[in-house]
């Protein structure tokens, strides 16, 4: 049945699958995107405006941390998928549970409990580790074949993850900052409810057994311990979570978001330099092999970079759009939220271009290296950073009240655009072509935790936009410029040992295979 399904094309040339598929991940995204930005808005609103009143910091570092349980979760959600609820079903959990969690945090209003909003961002997180590692595996699968064929059907998967973000983030940033909080907060959740109703009915008659099944052990008893295992250990961590929750909810314990991202963020650095550690003592790696893993610790650094800057769109450049930035369009004033939208707006646009154009120079014979590009999207982010600081300076030299052009926040996302897309492509290329064939999967969620760990730190430096602290907006995007020059100019001086690193692997992988 699934190589019937896969064989009729009826998406855009593509196997029927993809349609289900895109549709489902552009109404996750839709939510997951038309959340985010309104969330620190929200958090950081007056009582008397439905807020809860919490300083910037405060809340800059709930969305961090956020943010990054999104990422690290997706790890242990493909693990299981992978041992035991197989593909189809981990998306479907997820997405009821994302669902579930979109409508805790809409009904924050009307019951006028923190509670039932911070379940909804727990929720979230779970739903999110189960559908979004999952649903990029399934899509991969519906191409047993491989090729440019596979190729372009990612390619117009993620133009739905990207339509998704652009259209969430201008109904809920309306309806939330407009209309009422519980309003944006809702939209989301009923787009969420959209794609879990478009996979329910489609799945069965696009996707059939594609993805269904897991790979089991040829013996039933060792299968049937692993299974046992699998569910023990996410029970317990489910319990875990649930245990803090309670406690925290029933003030037993206090958590305060600023010293648990700190520790979060000493956690992951910890997690990676363990890891890489592990792999060179005790990995078996060669001479060469051990050159390419210190080069992806060096990518890991630069990426962590990189995402740390990018990350401040929905905390430090959101708050920028709502105190310090012009949004009067005549007699409309613009959402914040909206310049969030501008992002997936300019990937739409220029993916294909940037596509288009490596076309263009590799049939001319110029083939720009992968670290090179990875060094200009870092300095593309840096000049995007760089206009943001002569904003804060025009503010800060007019004082308290001042309001910038919007301008300077499109251009900015325009620069931020042109780094994601010469860096996160070729971040994932790299990741790929550097790793030990044996650690390839391991790698890949190493390039996971450093968008995790970049997530964790905007979250925990985005709240130093204050109109009480104009100070403090100069230095936050002096050192984030600073930082993401310094790491291109290094990437740029590591290019020559890194290229011929990975020409290295690409001439000695014929030879491996003939032995």
């Amino acid at each position: 049945m699934a190589e019937n399904i896969n064989k009729k094309e009826s998406f855009a040339g593509h196997p029927p699958g993809l349609s289900t598929l895109f549709f489902t991940e552009m109404w996750e995204r839709f939510s997951y995107y038309g959340i985010r930005p309104l969330l620190v808005l929200f958090m950081t609103a007056a009582l008397a405006q439905g807020g809860f009143g919490f300083e910037r910091d405060e809340a800059a570092a709930i969305v961090g941390i956020y943010a990054a349980s999104v990422y690290l979760a997706s790890l242990p959600g493909g693990w299981i998928a992978d041992r035991l609820l197989g593909l189809q079903r981990a998306i479907l959990y997820g997405a009821i549970c994302i669902a579930l969690g979109h409508i805790s945090i809409a009904l924050t209003s009307f019951l006028g409990s923190k509670i039932f909003f911070f379940l909804g961002l727990v929720l979230i997180v779970l739903g999110t580790g189960l559908l979004k590692p999952n649903i990029s595996a399934i899509v991969g699968e519906l191409y047993p074949e491989g090729g440019a064929r596979r190729d372009a059907g990612f390619s117009i998967f993620y133009m739905g993850i990207n339509l998704g973000a652009f259209l969430g983030q201008l109904v809920t940033g309306y309806l939330g900052e407009n209309i009422g909080w519980h309003w944006g907060f809702g939209a989301a959740g009923l787009g969420m409810i959209v794609g879990v109703i478009t996979f329910i009915i489609r799945s069965p008659k696009t996707l059939g057994n594609i993805g269904k099944d897991i790979v089991k052990d040829p013996d039933p008893q060792k299968q049937a311990s692993k299974e046992r295992q699998t569910v023990l250990l996410t029970c317990l961590g489910i319990a875990a979570v649930a245990l803090v929750f309670i406690l925290a909810a029933l003030d037993v314990i206090r958590i305060n978001a600023q010293v648990v991202g700190g520790y979060m963020t000493y956690i992951l650095i910890g997690i990676a330099v363990v890891y890489f550690l592990y792999i060179f003592l005790f990995g078996g790696l060669t001479r060469q092999e051990a050159k390419r893993v210190v080069v992806i610790a060096v990518l890991f650094l630069a990426a962590s970079v990189f995402w740390a800057a990018f990350e401040q769109a929905p905390t430090a450049l959101n708050l920028f759009a709502r105190d310090f930035t012009d949004r009067n369009i005549g007699s409309f004033l613009m959402p914040a939220t909206w310049f969030q939208s501008v992002n997936s707006l300019f990937i739409i646009i220029f993916a294909p271009i940037f596509a288009g154009m490596w076309m263009r120079l590799d049939k001319k014979g110029i083939n720009i290296s992968s670290p090179v590009k990875f060094a200009a999207g870092l300095a593309f982010a840096g000049l995007g950073f760089f206009l943001m600081l002569l904003a804060a300076n025009i503010v800060v030299a007019g004082g308290v009240g001042t309001l910038v052009s919007p301008w300077w926040l499109v251009f900015s996302y325009l620069f931020q655009t042109f780094g994601e897309l010469l860096l996160s492509p070729v971040g994932l290329s790299s990741m790929t072509q550097l790793s030990p064939k044996r650690f390839v999967g391991q790698m890949m969620g190493v390039w996971f935790l450093a968008t995790s760990l970049g997530n964790l730190i905007a979250g925990l430096v985005g709240g130093h936009v204050d109109p009480e602290k104009l100070d403090q907006m100069p230095k936050l995007f002096s050192a984030t410029t600073i930082s993401l020059f310094i790491a291109a100019v290094v990437l740029f001086l590591l290019s020559i040992p890194i290229s011929r690193m990975l020409r290295e692997k690409q001439d000695t992988e014929p030879e491996a295979e003939t032995a």
